[in-house]
This record gives C-alpha cells, sequence and structure tokens, in this order.
C-alpha cells in the first residue's frame, strides 16, 4: 500500500514554483499496540463523552472549547471564533531565508518529512531549487500551514530529493538554565579523566542504526507468540548491577570487565577454529585405517561420544593437548592388530 501524503501544494523559491507532496519521514505504526477490552466479554472498550459533574452524556453539536483560567472557570470559545481567526492556508511552502545547517540547535528540531514531487509536472523546478539548497551547503527556511497552525520548516537536500524539519518557536524550548544551574562544580582529576577517555576509546565505533535493538519491543512479540502458541509464561529473573560506590573503582573495574569480555570472546573464537582441525585431521585417519579413499566422498557425521565432539572451546592450547591426547590414542590402536596377526599365522602353521 502506498504511503499517504500529509499535506499537498507548492514549493516556492522566489518566481520558482513546483508542486510537491509532503510524507512523513519515520513512522510508529510499526510498533506493537494494544486495545482495551472487557475482561467479561471479550469486546472491546469505548468511550464516552458525559459531562463531568452529572455523569451524563453530551452530544457532539453541545460541545464547545475553553481556556481554563482557574480550577473552575473558563473562557469559552466557539467554532466560529477560532475559524475567524484562522490561517488561510495557501498550500505553499515560501522560502524566506538560508541559514548554515550547524546554527540551528537541535532542541528545535521537531519531526522530519520526505518532500517530493506531486504528478509529472515540476520537476524541473524541483530540481533547481534541490540543487540550490545543495551547492550552498546551507538549509533553507521556509513557512507552511499545517492544520490552521503555521509552523517554520527547514528545507536540506537529501540524495535525490528533500527533507524538511518542522521547527519549534523560542517559546516551545525550554531554559536549560533552570536545569543545569543547580548542578555542583566538580574538579574531575587527571586520572579519571584518563582511565574515562579509556573506556570511551574501547567502546568507540560508527553510528550504525540496523544495530539497534528494541529489547521492549522484542519482549513484547515473544510474550504475544508465547500466550498464542499456549506456552507457560516464565518470569525472567533481573540482572542485579554492583554497588560501587568509589568513582576510581568503578572507573577501574569498567576498563578490567571490557578487556575480560574481549579475551573471553577471542578465546572462545580461537577454540571454536582450533577443535575443528583436530577433528578433520581424526576423520581423515579414520578413513585411511580402513583402507578407502577419502576423495569424492563426503565425510562421516561424527556419533555422539567421539573424541572430536569433545575438544574444549575455551583456547586454542588446550585444543592442541586434546589433539595429541587423540593421535596418542590412535597410534595405539593402529599397533594392536600386529599381536593379532602374529597369533594367526602361529596357529595355521
Amino acid at each position: 500500500m502506498a504511503p499517504r501524503a500529509n499535506w499537498k501544494g507548492f514549493l516556492r523559491l522566489s518566481l520558482v514554483t513546483c508542486p510537491v507532496a509532503l510524507y512523513p519521514a519515520t513512522s510508529d505504526s510499526e510498533k506493537i499496540s494494544f486495545n482495551q477490552i472487557n475482561r467479561a466479554t471479550g469486546n472491546r472498550i469505548k468511550y464516552l463523552k458525559v459531562d463531568a459533574e452529572t455523569g451524563e452524556e453530551v452530544a457532539p453539536d453541545e460541545i464547545m472549547k475553553g481556556y481554563k483560567v482557574d480550577s473552575d472557570s473558563y473562557i469559552e470559545v466557539t467554532k466560529d471564533e477560532l475559524d475567524a481567526i484562522a490561517l488561510e492556508s495557501t498550500r505553499t511552502i515560501d522560502i524566506d531565508q538560508f541559514v548554515p545547517k550547524s546554527e540551528i540547535d537541535e532542541l528545535y528540531l521537531v519531526r522530519p518529512y520526505f518532500i517530493v514531487p506531486d504528478g509529472k509536472v515540476g520537476h524541473d523546478a524541483y530540481a533547481v531549487i534541490r540543487e540550490t539548497i545543495r551547492s550552498l551547503d546551507k538549509v533553507a527556511l521556509a513557512r507552511v500551514v499545517l492544520t490552521n497552525r503555521e509552523h517554520v520548516i527547514a528545507l536540506e537536500a537529501r540524495d535525490n530529493g528533500l527533507m524538511g524539519m518542522l521547527l519549534r518557536y523560542p517559546y516551545e524550548v525550554r531554559d536549560a538554565a533552570e536545569y543545569f544551574d543547580d548542578i555542583q562544580d566538580v574538579k574531575i582529576t587527571k586520572d579519571m579523566l584518563d582511565l574515562a577517555k579509556h573506556i570511551v576509546e574501547q567502546k568507540s565505533g560508527h553510528f550504525a542504526p540496523e544495530g539497534f535493538e528494541d529489547h521492549y519491543e522484542a519482549a513484547l512479540t515473544e510474550l504475544i507468540n508465547q500466550k498464542r502458541n499456549g506456552t507457560p509464561i516464565a518470569a525472567k529473573a533481573r540482572p542485579k548491577g554492583d554497588n560501587v560506590v568509589d568513582l576510581m573503582e568503578a572507573l577501574r573495574r569498567s576498563i578490567s570487565g571490557d578487556a575480560k569480555a574481549k579475551t573471553a570472546e577471542g578465546g572462545r573464537s580461537e577454540g571454536r577454529a582450533a577443535a575443528a582441525a583436530p577433528a578433520a585431521v581424526g576423520s581423515a585417519k579414520s578413513s585411511a585405517a580402513g583402507g578407502t579413499s577419502a576423495k569424492g566422498k563426503k565425510p562421516r557425521k561424527a556419533a555422539a561420544g567421539q573424541k572430536e565432539m569433545l575438544l574444549p572451546i575455551s583456547g586454542s592450547r588446550a585444543a592442541k593437548e586434546a589433539a595429541k591426547e587423540i593421535s596418542k590414542e590412535e597410534a595405539g590402536k593402529t599397533r594392536k592388530p600386529a599381536p593379532r596377526a602374529a597369533a594367526k599365522a602361529r596357529k595355521a602353521g
């Protein structure tokens, strides 16, 4: 199903105009959502609009808007009064100015949209506006009316199209000083800073959002599937963190923990690689002892209990020692048939 445009109109830069459509660049519809249902009947819950004092249901045409002045009084505003002051939707995104993107505080960012040509006409004008914005390495500030409210939108070139980011007005952004002024001015020692930097270096990487995992969404999916299949639900134990009070000790433990985790992972990888080699050697020796050629045949799957299935995966050293033990046992097996052959020869003579 094709996405539905939130808005259609025109994009204008001075005298250059082209028809465009706005599509939300993000979506929450893929997330699991729930309906409220009646436990007794299994039917969905329906809300009614009732008078807060009398409890009686109120018809839609009897409902009006009110601005709360205090706990018991409201300033009533009718629909006609709201319509009279509503901004006329010109259905046009008017570009007013261009600014460096670095000057836009991230607190002002609201919601991204993809802006694409609407229809088969106007692609040339769209390309001119897009490439003009791209060549200046700036963003274009424009105005657009959505749901009777005028918004400021920042336009920038993105791939073969345009992205528009709705911006907040200054009165919508809170002053950080109201929250940060009471933070204590703590002096950090060089040792603490060096340890913290070391942790950052160990955890440094590149931004790869495809690796993000919504653990809560995954847990919800698992829960729903378990209930659908009739699987008993067992509560999972929550991990307990260490109660470390000393900051320096916490930093040291963080570094030590990361190092141990990397060493353990490396050991497991080496162990798996080393364990695979003796298993292959053992299979080749078995084929040779039986007097058959392994050429053109798939190796026989090791049966449960064979030595190569018991090789440790804790490291290459342990795997090599286990391989030596296998070689000794196989060498002993090849020497045993000699006495039996000699006995048969004496009996025949």
